[in-house]
């Protein structure tokens, strides 16, 4: 038990010895009430919100309820003081023993040294990394590599039952612009001179070596041939060998996704058909015109009537569509797709670790 646990300990013995004196009434519910380490080290050693949270429940004043807590808090052995603190917080000063403690603590429990099961084997879903298949992993995805899998490991060390998960954006225009990109080193790879990379392709050297391979398994089959007949081709197999380099990247970091979700995948089955639907039938869905983005208007910006999700409503600052011009589903279509389908496979928690 950590110095937190046993002051929660202490003060759920407080409540109860209170009410059975009538100086508390009813049933008081202190799940809510937490010790923790206060923001300014000179308020003391340790900080509560019990009087707080729990001044409705007790028909008290918070700073009424702080002075009762307070002088039972201060009789715990080791408790040097306990100071009231603006409308009602309690701070705590107590005796470096309490500290020295848990050292013994720590040592006794070994690896398992704060392990709970708050989670109680619930199912929670933690999205992270999520790079672009268009490139290797950079310094930045990294970080947000450790961050969502050191944040995942905590969560299972606290009982939750943790799929971590990789949304590969394996749809729209981004992966035709790699898949061009590609084909023009599979032509430089055959002895073909490309001179310098076009505008509007990716030139990054790391693609030398896709094309080489993608030579290399398939000889001159898409030389001088029409783009029809190998974008397809040549994008799954970009796709696939990226994707290839970011997992034994990640490996090299300690890092084993569970689940790799495709965008294509996910549209080519009729899943953001389903959410929309979903949406539209939820009252969530309107057709209107946006206004203008804010700042200098693009020159290309219309107005125009198109398929809006009352995403204002619920804290964004602006309303979001889901449907382009030409009729193809928008990235925010496909993102609420996905989460819809994270959603049903999960039936928990999500979270998504951004940058």
């Amino acid at each position: 038990m950590n110095i937190f646990s046993f002051f929660e300990v202490e003060f759920q013995t407080i409540v109860t010895q209170l009410v059975t004196a009538d100086l508390l009434s009813g049933d008081i519910d202190t799940s809510r009430v937490v010790f923790e380490l206060p923001r300014d080290e000179s308020h003391g050693d340790l900080a509560t919100n019990a009087a707080m949270v729990l001044a409705k429940q007790a028909s008290k004043s918070p700073r009424d309820l702080a002075a009762l807590f307070a002088g039972e808090l201060a009789k715990i052995d080791g408790v040097i003081s306990v100071d009231i603190a603006g409308p009602g917080f309690l701070n705590l000063t107590i005796e470096s023993r309490l500290w020295t403690r848990e050292i013994a603590d720590i040592l006794a429990a070994n690896l398992t040294y704060g392990k709970s099961d708050v989670g109680a084997g619930g199912p929670v879903n933690v999205e992270f990394v999520s790079a672009n298949p268009t490139g290797p992993l950079h310094a930045a995805h990294a970080r947000g590599a450790v961050i969502g899998d050191a944040l995942a490991g905590l969560m299972e060390f606290c009982g939750w039952k943790v799929t971590r998960e990789y949304y590969i954006n394996d749809a729209g225009g981004q992966v035709d612009v790699l898949a061009r990109s590609t084909y023009l080193r599979y032509c430089e790879a055959l002895g073909r001179d490309i001179g310098a990379i076009p505008a509007g392709l990716y030139p990054g050297v790391y693609l030398k070596d896709v094309g080489q391979a993608l030579a290399a398994r398939d000889g001159e089959l898409y030389l001088d041939k029409p783009e029809a007949e190998w974008l397809e081709i040549v994008r799954s197999f970009a796709i696939d060998a990226i994707m290839q380099g970011i997992k034994t990247d990640l490996l090299a970091l300690g890092i084993k996704m569970d689940q790799f979700s495709s965008e294509r995948a996910l549209v080519n089955s009729g899943a953001v058909q389903r959410a929309i639907d979903k949406l539209q039938q939820d009252g969530h869905l309107y057709q209107g015109v946006l206004q203008p983005p804010k700042g200098k208007e693009p020159e290309d910006w219309e107005p125009r009537e198109q398929l809006l999700f009352k995403a204002s409503e619920f804290g964004d600052d602006t309303d979001r569509p889901l449907q382009k011009s030409d009729g193809t589903w928008t990235y925010f279509a496909a993102d609420v797709a996905y989460h819809l389908d994270k959603l049903e496979r999960t039936r928990g928690p999500l979270i998504n670790i951004f940058g």
